[in-house]
């Protein structure tokens, strides 16, 4: 089992709580569990951080395959099948499952339900008709989401200064 970050984990780290300038522990920490065959996400979400053209798409560009899964389309297609079904059964507009199904949300699902890996993402669940909410296509399908700070937590994730960092000035 494996972590699948959605693009909002990344553009809010990015923005907010672990800017690469502020954090950067956070980004090597991605990077450790990647190559230690935990954390992910999949090419159609490095794809979206591309199109934000910043310091996060070029981080995003730099890593590949390794990190951002390339689908597998044997593995995928019952998956992607499956979500699909799901969606097209709710109660959301016809143009909401529409959207849904192009985006990466869709195939984010799909490729944490084919591979049993778990969906991180900031966002919550609202069942809706305007929006299939990732977390709320998650429960559909029964695979396991997760906040960033949970997965943090549940893996011990720890940024910490060293020796030779220095401390916050005291006030």
């Amino acid at each position: 089992m494996g972590y699948l970050l959605d693009a909002n984990v990344f553009i809010e780290a990015k923005n907010r709580h672990y800017g690469f300038d502020i954090c950067p522990a956070f980004w090597d920490w991605l990077l450790h569990q990647n190559a230690l065959g935990r954390v992910f996400s999949i090419a159609r979400v490095g794809e979206e951080l591309d199109e934000g053209a910043d310091e996060l798409a070029e981080w995003a560009n730099s890593r590949g395959p390794a990190f951002f899964l390339p689908p597998d389309v044997a593995t995928l297609q019952p998956a992607l099948t499956a979500v699909s079904r799901w969606a097209s059964r709710q109660h959301y507009a016809p143009a909401a499952v529409h959207t849904f199904m192009q985006a990466a949300d869709f195939y984010l699902v799909a490729h944490a339900l084919a591979q049993k890996h778990v969906v991180v993402t900031h966002e919550v669940p609202a069942p809706t008709g305007k929006q299939v909410k990732v977390p709320t296509a998650c429960v559909g399908m029964s695979v396991k989401w997760m906040t960033p700070f949970e997965m943090l937590r549940v893996e011990r994730a720890r940024f910490v200064l060293g020796p030779g960092n220095p401390r916050p000035r005291s006030s």
